[in-house]
């Protein structure tokens, strides 16, 4: 292995890079490549004369693009993760790639329809926003690879090229495999996708597609005994190998899987240049989006355990649950520019089916009158996105019109105003109803508490939400109202709150830089539920503070160096319990989780490769025994990990 890396290592040194910037540029081609230094330790990419670093773009789901990014930055380092986002309203498990507790929650992209569930299996799950698509000149390929906890790795590889100017495939695949410092935490997981974009040389027709298929398994291990938890607590020598310490669950593991087909086309049947009146009505065009997406969750054990999950239909054997879910949704839309609007508008409609249940009934003591949850419903909805100088607006509404499980609305807004590279302020308001997700409404297992049928009310949620980006700062604030709000109770069974739920939430992050190569990056969270409290719990307080250096080392400035410790802190709160066999959290009212934690870390670049080399929790050593994620689920200790992120172009 220490050979491989340092082949890596020099390779590194004879590639190009590139910078993220605001997209203002087009396609050129071209093969000859000379490199040529810029400041700051960048490399830009000169191909024939025509075709720049900034010809390498990434297109978003939103429609945003960006450039791919080779920087070192105090962001890249927060998202250095198996997750490549940032975890800071999240709760990490002791091992990467087992599942998040939740310090705070984000309400402003809710989806229109219900889910299959079991949300603790789903933080790494890759969803449509999630899958970018890509535009480059050459060949493009992205590795990044971190260590695990006691055994195993993380790779993520993303693979794109050009077979014209307008044609664009993709193919990346993370996989995860770690061991962890408990008994039965073993992870394993893997995201494959797969992109298409094209167009035609006129932009008459236009097509971005993408297939994923995800798979997550974990062992579950139930948490710790009382008598282990005290001898963790009371830090007894003997126990200092995790592995000692005995776990409530020896034989249960639980899997996640998901398939997606994914095609957004569109076909111009007139564009501005023979339009009879360019001004009023423009670029029509006819389109449909279609995707299937099918979800799988399976619960397996060697023998029944009822001192940890209750009474069973049976008293001996293995369990061997799955639940399956289907969604199917065809979307055919109207779409065109004109001044009236000022902008583009999309008139929609959509077909939908689901499908959710067993395939047989897991439980004879349990009166189940059905296997099966299945529905079809038909949407109308627009979309519109306006612009005016330096504000724009950008609105969708859907209304799902019955009784059904998919029945309901939805509507999202938001208005921007961006000056420059000033300041930006962004505005949203979100207003949805639906129903619960389907493991809420129906669920079987051999054990009999984990048996029900509820026929719940739709939830209906608010949210109003304003942020501030600025070179000052930046800042939002987000009020959310749930009415009918569904949760866990600590009986492990699902309840439909009866009151509201009134959340709101904070958010401030500012950047002080001082004596040149040193800064301090903080952001702090405040959160507060007026009513609810009860169900709906978070911290009042989380912060986190980066006291970090950076350099460029040697003659000729060959490494940049980033040197830091990440301060991380949320007040106590009644954390929610994790249920490994419902992979849900519930509540609880017994234990109160709040502590700070401690990384130290060294990253470094030398042209396109980012080298990252952390020790997680450094005050674990002689600290008090008070970290965990969970109740019964502590947290890691002191670890240390090194990982990188390497761009290469051919």
């Amino acid at each position: 292995m220490k050979y491989f890396l340092v082949f890596l290592f020099l390779l590194s040194s004879i590639t190009i890079q590139s910078q993220l910037r605001t997209v203002d540029g087009g396609f050129a081609g071209g093969r000859n490549r000379s490199i040529d230094s810029v400041a700051g330790n960048e490399i830009s990419v000169i191909l024939n004369g025509k075709t720049k670093y900034t010809d390498y773009k990434v297109f978003h789901y939103q429609k945003d693009t960006t450039y791919v990014d080779t920087t070192l930055n105090i962001k890249k380092e927060y998202k250095f993760n198996f997750r490549r986002k940032d975890n800071f309203e999240l709760l990490a498990f002791q091992n990467q790639g087992q599942t998040f507790n939740t310090l705070g929650y984000n309400f402003r992209n809710i989806t229109q329809f219900p889910d299959i569930g079991f949300r603790a299996k789903q933080f790494n799950y890759l969803t449509i926003r999630d899958i970018d698509y890509y535009q480059v000149p050459t060949p493009t390929t992205v590795i990044m690879y971190r260590t695990g906890q006691e055994q195993g790795q993380v790779l993520d590889a993303l693979f794109t090229f050009n077979l014209s100017k307008r044609l664009n495939f993709s193919v990346a695949y993370r996989g995860l495999r770690s061991l962890g410092q408990y008994r039965r935490s073993l992870a394993s997981t893997g995201n494959f996708r797969a992109t298409m974009l094209y167009s035609t040389p006129k932009d008459q027709y236009n097509i971005k597609a993408h297939v994923t298929t995800q798979d997550f398994t974990n062992q579950e291990n139930g948490g710790l005994t009382e008598a282990s938890l005290q001898n963790f607590v009371n830090n007894d020598p003997n126990f200092t190998d995790r592995a000692r310490l005995d776990v409530n669950l020896n034989d249960a593991e639980n899997v996640f899987d998901g398939t997606r087909v994914y095609v957004d086309h569109n076909y111009k049947l007139f564009s501005s240049k023979d339009s009879a009146n360019v001004k009023d009505f423009s670029n029509l065009k006819v389109g449909q989006v279609f995707y299937y997406e099918g979800k799988t969750y399976k619960f397996d054990q060697q023998n029944i355990t009822t001192s940890f999950f209750g009474d069973a239909s049976k008293t001996a054997g293995s369990v061997n649950e799955t639940t399956n879910y289907t969604l199917l949704n065809n979307q055919a839309y109207l779409e065109f520019n004109s001044k009236y609007v000022l902008g583009r508008f999309r008139v929609k409609a959509n077909y939908t089916t689901v499908d959710y249940g067993y395939d047989t009934i897991y439980n004879s003591n349990i009166l189940v009158n059905k296997q099966r949850l299945k529905g079809n419903a038909v949407s109308l909805g627009a979309d519109w996105n306006g612009r005016v100088g330096d504000f724009s607006v950008n609105a969708s509404a859907t209304v799902t019109p019955g009784s059904g499980y998919l029945a309901g609305n939805h509507f999202n807004g938001e208005a921007i105003y961006e000056k420059d590279s000033v300041f930006k302020v962004k505005g949203s308001v979100l207003l949805t109803s639906k129903a619960p997700n389907f493991n809420q409404q129906f669920f079987q297992s051999v054990y009999n508490t984990y048996n029900w049928e509820n026929n719940f009310t739709n939830i209906d949620t608010r949210n109003i939400g304003v942020a501030l980006n600025s070179k000052w700062g930046n800042a939002s604030i987000d009020f959310t109202n749930i009415e009918d709000y569904v949760y866990f109770d600590t009986d492990n069974l699902p309840k439909q709150f009866g009151g509201s739920v009134v959340y709101l939430k904070a958010k401030v992050n500012k950047e002080f830089k001082f004596f040149r190569k040193f800064a301090l990056d903080n952001t702090v969270m405040y959160q507060n539920v007026s009513s609810g409290s009860n169900v709906f719990r978070v911290p009042e307080f989380v912060t986190r503070n980066t006291l970090y250096y950076t350099d460029e080392w040697f003659k000729g400035k060959p490494l940049k160096v980033q040197i830091g410790a990440t301060f991380k802190y949320f007040t106590k709160y009644r954390a929610n319990a994790y249920n490994p066999l419902l992979a849900e959290f519930t509540l609880q009212n017994d234990t109160e989780i709040g502590y700070p934690t401690i990384d130290v870390f060294f990253n470094a670049k030398v042209r396109r490769t980012r080298i990252y080399f952390k020790v997680d929790n450094v005050t674990s050593g002689f600290s008090t025994k008070n970290y965990f994620s969970a109740p019964n689920h502590p947290y890691r200790d002191l670890s240390i990990r090194f990982g990188l992120v390497w761009n290469w172009f051919i």
